[in-house]
């Protein structure tokens, strides 16, 4: 039922370009319908825009019968869109036709009214443009990257993972904080310490994704887990198939566990810097935390799972995650304790220390996308030392 009715859109013309993205949104994702409602007003806008920006990138790479140049060039036309260098209606003239029957009639909705998404865009504030352009602009060179050599083969190690995570979810951390700072002087004092762990608690998301829907992927040809980890288990990646998993690649994924865990308490420690008063901040981050944290719980009480379903949260723990969530929102201890419950049994790595991102790797990301980013490097490619220690 829920599947049909994302799979079914029906929109009239008339609404404003905001109010047909709020209607689009829950056709295209349902966490996110759920957690972005849960924002200050002044802030779902654009965080609402910034998220249909990456679907629309997402949905040229990964939607369209085109080779790999074609789409790099589509990718490179829509970030000319987005920065006013060209027509979002010749832009999807052109893509249309090139989107593959897989595309979902709301993806393709989405994409047909790409020009009311860009004039939202427009609409923004200098700084909130300025954030989701860049984001945008270095997911769909570093997208792009990863998209063209994806494989069985995995990627080659744990780097690669950190720089996956990175152009698929990374930026869009450093994009949110850069959009709660300028919504808030009390957040912007805390920037700092926001900063040092956005990536990392984007990256405690992304890879909960990775392990939960790694059969999917492996169907549509490709797998994001680091062969560098499985190498160490006796595990080829490549001739690896659902019904024969065995001991070593459990072993392997409960070691990407344990690094998806550490992600997550950096998440949680990017949270409790929110000021408590933000309460609509904090329940957009809990809510995603506290899923992601019972989804390993699930991937690590289930081993040899074939599907991304068997170790979906139920709608119950979903709830009960969300009215937990609420209750303690300004309470950190009572957050901590929270977590802390969830959490018990998984196991939990060690993180490395912050280091300097491969500027050239970064550079390359911004070549692909056509354009050269002139601001402050990138904080953090990869992890950070942990609190006291997959696809988009």
């Amino acid at each position: 039922m829920v599947a049909a009715m994302r799979d079914t859109v029906s929109m009239d013309s008339s609404v404003s370009d905001e109010e047909y993205q709020e209607r689009i949104l829950p056709h295209v994702s349902r966490t996110f319908a759920l957690t972005i409602p849960q924002l200050p007003a002044a802030l779902r806008i654009p965080v609402t825009n910034a998220y249909l920006l990456c679907r629309i990138a997402d949905t040229i790479e990964d939607g369209t019968m085109s080779s790999a140049a074609a789409r790099l060039g589509l990718l490179q036309r829509f970030v000319a869109v987005l920065c006013g260098q060209e027509d979002a209606a010749l832009l999807t003239k052109d893509l249309l036709p090139r989107l593959s029957e897989q595309v979902l009639p709301a993806e393709r909705d989405l994409a047909l009214n790409m020009h009311r998404i860009v004039r939202v865009t427009a609409s923004l504030r200098e700084q909130e443009r300025g954030a989701i352009r860049r984001c945008v602009e270095l997911m769909c060179g570093g997208m792009h990257q990863f998209q063209r050599i994806a494989s069985l083969r995995g990627l080659p190690g744990t780097r690669d993972l950190d720089e996956y995570c990175y152009y698929v979810a990374g930026v869009v951390g450093q994009m949110l904080t850069e959009l709660f700072c300028a919504y808030s002087s009390a957040i912007n004092l805390r920037r700092s310490g926001l900063e040092e762990l956005a990536v990392s608690f984007a990256q405690g998301l992304q890879m909960t994704n990775i392990l939960k829907d790694v059969w999917e992927d492996r169907e549509r040809g490709a797998c994001w887990l680091p062969q560098e980890v499985f190498s160490r288990y006796g595990v080829d990646l490549e001739h690896l198939s659902g019904e024969q998993q065995g001991a070593g690649f459990d072993a392997g994924m409960r070691e990407l566990v344990g690094v998806a865990h550490a992600h997550l308490r950096n998440a949680l420690s990017f949270t409790l810097l929110i000021p408590p008063e933000e309460t609509g901040i904090r329940r957009f981050c809990l809510w995603a935390i506290g899923l992601a944290v019972l989804t390993l719980r699930n991937i690590e009480r289930t081993p040899g799972f074939t599907s991304g379903a068997q170790v979906k949260v139920p709608r119950s723990a979903v709830a009960m995650t969300q009215l937990l969530s609420n209750f303690a929102v300004r309470n950190d201890w009572l957050l901590r304790r929270l977590f802390e419950r969830a959490a018990a049994g998984l196991p939990r790595a060690r993180l490395s220390a912050p280091r300097a991102p491969d500027r050239s790797a970064v550079s390359h990301a911004e070549a692909a996308a056509g354009y050269s980013y002139s601001a402050s490097p990138v904080r953090q490619l990869g992890a950070r030392r942990g609190e006291g220690s997959s696809r988009r």
